[in-house]
């Protein structure tokens, strides 16, 4: 009979810390499954969504060097609730085809906690079903946007669009079987706390 696998969703606003706990789970032994880096490879020169993106959106979508023009992009989806719609249908899919793939090669490395690192697991309507418990990294909303302006460089008002388009706090809470806060603690006391949390997930 093969052992069990854990099936782990985690998730958080941006500035949250995600990405950070997700590494520290890793380091801990769970594989991990970014759908944010699947994305990226998808846009990136020579990605699998790159021909579809060209078709719908124009070839002006695609950067000199082959990529997906990320800010071009955003601005696009921020603007029109209908474009977002139509990357999302080509994105999703690709992601999920290989999110699949993924998984299958780490349970059969022999992991038994898969770490699906999903920025918008609340919001999608067919991530939590397939998941067996949901890790939720939490913040206020002002430090989410502290971080992220001195992170990538956003102004305000833009990181306040970022997170409009994203679940509330409080329904992230709502959702989450375990909860990590990441306020006023430094880098070293959030490895601690996900570490002290580690064995509950990793089998």
């Amino acid at each position: 009979m093969p052992a069990p696998v854990l099936r782990l969703g985690l998730t958080g606003g941006i500035g949250s810390g995600k990405s950070t706990v997700a590494h520290v789970l890793a380091a801990c032994g769970a594989a991990l499954i970014d759908a944010d880096a699947i994305s990226r490879q998808l846009t990136a020169p020579g990605g699998g969504a790159l021909q579809e993106l060209a078709r719908q959106f124009g070839p002006q979508i695609i950067t000199p060097d082959g990529a997906m023009d990320r800010d071009r992009m955003r601005q696009l989806a921020f603007g029109d609730p209908a474009v977002k719609s139509r990357l999302e249908a080509i994105i999703h899919p690709l992601v999920g085809l290989e999110t699949v793939q993924q998984f299958n090669r780490a349970v059969d490395a022999g992991h038994r906690c898969i770490v699906f690192d999903i920025p918008l697991l609340v919001e999608s309507g067919h991530w939590r079903q397939q998941l067996d418990r949901v890790l939720v990294v939490d913040c206020l909303e002002e430090t989410q946007v502290s971080r992220v302006m001195a992170r990538n460089g956003f102004s305000r008002a833009m990181v306040e669009k970022i997170m409009a388009g994203q679940a509330s706090r409080a329904r992230r809470l709502a959702a989450a079987d375990a909860c990590i806060c990441n306020e006023s603690v430094s880098l070293a006391e959030l490895g601690q706390l996900v570490r002290r949390l580690a064995p509950s997930f990793i089998l």
